[in-house]
């Protein structure tokens, strides 16, 4: 595939206001300690605070459902940023990363004037968390500026275009940050209970997926696992961006030996690896000082307390004896199981993917070899080089080529490719 920069090609042009998308640092993975598997206990899997809301609980024939069987639903008022919609959250039942039930939670918003099974947009937001407090169903209705979706101009483009929308807390009930392949899961499960829900109206919707950052990653992981684990979803398009794909090597790159400005983000992602794989990663049993008392302040926390508490820090400062978790097979065992380059699977939709060539955030080689072997098993691959030098600059620069082109396969039209 030439991956040379290249304009958009996504077919006719639509009237988009320029909308700006937010974003995070990437979500990424970083060893924090030696680890031979240990027996699991509440006191080393790292869960989170829950929510003080009976919505998310679990029923007791949770195992009896199916995936994106709905549990429970409920009308909310509409959040802040949003007009001319109707907003409802729907409870739904998922699989996590030891194929054991979970109970996702998905927020639609539904447009006032749209038309019966017209386009459905599963949207996957920047979580960079391992509060639950974070996840968009409740972080939508924030006054907190840090945790407001700064991609509400964007997201009422398209609402305004009769398209309703989606948007999944994708890392999942324990807030499982790092753990790409459940993004994936809890994305199709929460599609599922979307078309599910009557008063949505969205049953034989067409279906796209988009998302930048960890949310462009829960989107790719989507795109990757639909063909078998979701293939009653009408998925026509996936659009993503900035998507980490190689979760070893991001973890080589970010504090890993040496102290980084972004390593919370590291220690938040070992964190979420913990909650979803306690028997192979427990963490705590191995933390320095300095690793517990971080790990304190990082178990509930947003992007920002993230940032702050681990700037500076690294890997072998927070574990004992400065050993690290990826000298343990089984530890890099599961965290190559979430590394979407790693995986098998081809898409069946066609993908439009975006990046910036010199982002230094994530392993853009990586972004590289997933889509040239795309192109290889036959997929229809369109991809954006932005000129923009980094990370944050590019999530923006790819928003309308993105919604272009997720217009133009709900349209019916043929998908482009420059592999």
């Amino acid at each position: 595939m030439n991956l040379s920069t290249v304009r958009s090609t996504t077919g006719v042009r639509r009237p988009w206001r320029r909308a700006v998308v937010g974003t995070a640092i990437v979500s990424l993975v970083a060893g924090l300690i030696s680890a031979a598997a240990g027996t699991a206990s509440a006191d080393n899997v790292s869960l989170p605070t829950p929510l003080r809301d009976r919505f998310y609980d679990a029923p007791r024939n949770l195992d009896k459902l199916e995936n994106g069987d709905i549990i429970r639903a409920r009308n909310k008022p509409n959040p802040p940023a949003f007009v001319g919609v109707r907003t409802y959250q729907v409870a739904f039942r998922s699989t996590d990363s030891q194929d054991k039930p979970i109970v996702g939670v998905t927020t639609l918003l539904v447009p006032t004037t749209k038309k019966p099974n017209g386009p459905l947009l599963s949207f996957e937001h920047i979580v960079n968390a391992t509060g639950l407090q974070c996840a968009p169903s409740q972080a939508l209705w924030t006054e907190d500026p840090n945790l407001a979706i700064r991609e509400a101009p964007a997201l009422n483009v398209v609402l305004q275009q009769g398209w309703t929308i989606a948007i999944p807390d994708h890392l999942g009930p324990r807030s499982a940050y790092g753990a790409a392949k459940l993004g994936g899961k809890v994305t199709l499960d929460g599609i599922r209970a979307a078309q599910k829900f009557a008063p949505a109206g969205v049953r034989k919707s067409k279906v796209g997926l988009a998302g930048y950052s960890g949310g462009g990653m829960a989107a790719a992981w989507a795109a990757a696992l639909a063909p078998k684990y979701a293939p009653d979803v009408n998925l026509v398009g996936a659009a993503y961006g900035g998507a980490p794909m190689n979760l070893i090597k991001m973890a080589e790159g970010l504090g890993y030996n040496n102290p980084h400005p972004a390593f919370g983000l590291a220690f938040a992602a070992a964190i979420g690896f913990s909650r979803e794989y306690p028997k192979e990663i427990p963490i705590q049993k191995y933390l320095s000082g300095l690793g517990r008392q971080m790990y304190r302040e990082l178990r509930n926390a947003c992007t920002n307390d993230i940032l702050r508490v681990g700037a500076g820090h690294s890997a072998k400062q927070v574990a004992l004896g400065g050993e690290q978790i990826f000298e343990n097979k089984e530890a890099r065992r599961v965290v190559s199981e979430n590394s979407l380059s790693l995986y098998p699977g081809i898409p069946r939709v066609p993908i439009f993917e975006w990046h910036s060539p010199t982002d230094v955030l994530i392993p853009v080689s990586s972004i590289t070899y997933t889509i040239n072997r795309y192109c290889r098993a036959g997929a229809r691959v369109q991809t954006l080089l932005t000129p923009s030098p980094d990370h944050l600059s590019a999530a923006t620069i790819g928003v309308l080529p993105a919604l272009n082109f997720l217009t133009d396969r709900f349209e019916g039209r043929p998908a482009p490719s420059n592999c």
